[in-house]
């Protein structure tokens, strides 16, 4: 273990304990709010304390079993060596298992999210994907037991979406659905071709946390316009009769977002303002991350939302990532919302980056 990843750890550690003891102390148990965030940053804390008193523990059975390995009886030196071998196979695990353990976590893979689908190029066709990819998401988010909300839509004239903007509510939501944001490309044949030749067509996915009460963002009351307006599609004859649907307009920076999808205005404005505030933190960090980009790029993308990340190609059944270059042939499955594997791989090369990057800053 290198000297900077057992500094990081034994501070850890100290904060482990003192921790333990504010926890115990009269005063904080009666203050639920200081209460509430040291039990939480226990809770944080205790996974990494519990692997490293392991590998400290093993690395002194490593230290006993070398001492051994010099006695005089051979069955001892027998049994040392066996021992030892075990053990630097254990704490090499546990090393990798501690580094991973001290990745900078994000601070909203908890968060719920918004998901923005948009038609791009393609016409009909870009439309009708845009279809296909949000029943793609409503069906992953069904076996990760989220709950999903449709908050805006319009839809295409031959079916799909020209725009459909949910709400996804559920476990660490943004931490397994974050990468998907970019420029989704689909290769098929569509049903209007007639000579049978297959097109290329393209959607906008956006993927935003929803932010906390703790770091919403204020905006000022001159910096907004609230307009009302009656709701289209479904919603039988309530819909026709009041102007239910609120677009807000954040001024300063031209943001527009619209929410139709309740019936009472109220909820449809809180609804509104929840997804402003989430785009105005976007692109807060996309201007920040724009500044640092040589310095931050991961191996998962800038985020640009016109970078080209993932192809849908339909003659061949596969679906490429070209991000991390991982093709797979279950475009069917993936279709049908088994996105795991794509997912799965993306936080996996995530965290490779990373910990190159950790291992840069030690060097």
């Amino acid at each position: 273990m290198n000297k900077s990843l057992k500094f990081k750890l034994d501070m850890l550690l100290d904060r482990y304990e003192e921790l333990g003891a504010l926890l115990s102390d009269a005063d904080v148990i009666t203050d639920q709010n200081r209460f509430r965030s040291y039990s939480k940053e226990y809770a944080d804390i205790e996974p990494v304390v519990i692997c490293f008193r392991q590998f400290e523990s093993q690395s002194s059975e490593l230290e006993d079993a070398q001492v051994m390995s010099k006695d005089p009886d051979n069955d001892i030196r027998e049994m040392a060596e066996m021992e030892i071998g075990e053990l630097e196979d254990s704490l090499e695990i546990l090393n990798s298992r501690l580094q991973k353990l001290l990745l900078p976590k994000d601070p909203h893979d908890a968060n719920n999210v918004f998901l923005e689908i948009r038609a791009g190029t393609g016409g009909d066709e870009a439309a009708i994907f845009a279809g296909d990819l949000f029943r793609m998401y409503t069906r992953f988010a069904e076996t990760q037991n989220w709950k999903m909300e449709i908050l805006n839509e319009r839809h295409g004239d031959h079916g799909g979406y020209k725009e459909v903007i949910a709400r996804v509510d559920g476990k660490n939501a943004f931490g397994k659905m974050k990468f998907e944001s970019g420029a989704h490309r689909v290769q098929r044949v569509p049903q209007t071709e007639s000579q049978g030749r297959v097109h290329t067509s393209a959607c906008t996915v956006a993927v935003l946390p929803e932010l906390d009460d703790i770091e919403v963002i204020e905006i000022a009351k001159n910096d907004l316009r609230v307009d009302t307006y009656r709701a289209s599609g479904a919603g039988g004859q309530h819909v026709n009769k009041t102007d239910s649907a609120v677009r807000l307009t954040h001024l300063p920076t031209g943001i527009v977002v619209e929410c139709q999808d309740e019936r009472s205005q109220h909820k449809n404005k809180a609804r509104a303002m929840s997804l402003l505030q989430a785009k105005l933190m976007d692109k807060a960090q996309t201007e920040q991350s724009d500044e640092q980009a040589e310095t931050r790029r991961s191996l998962v993308g800038s985020g640009d939302r016109s970078e080209k990340i993932r192809t849908y190609n339909f003659p061949d059944g596969r679906v490429t990532d070209h991000r991390i270059n991982l093709t797979i042939h279950r475009l069917p499955q993936v279709m049908t919302g088994e996105l795991d594997p794509i997912v799965d791989q993306l936080i996996i090369e995530h965290q490779a980056d990373q910990l190159r990057s950790l291992g840069q800053e030690d060097d």
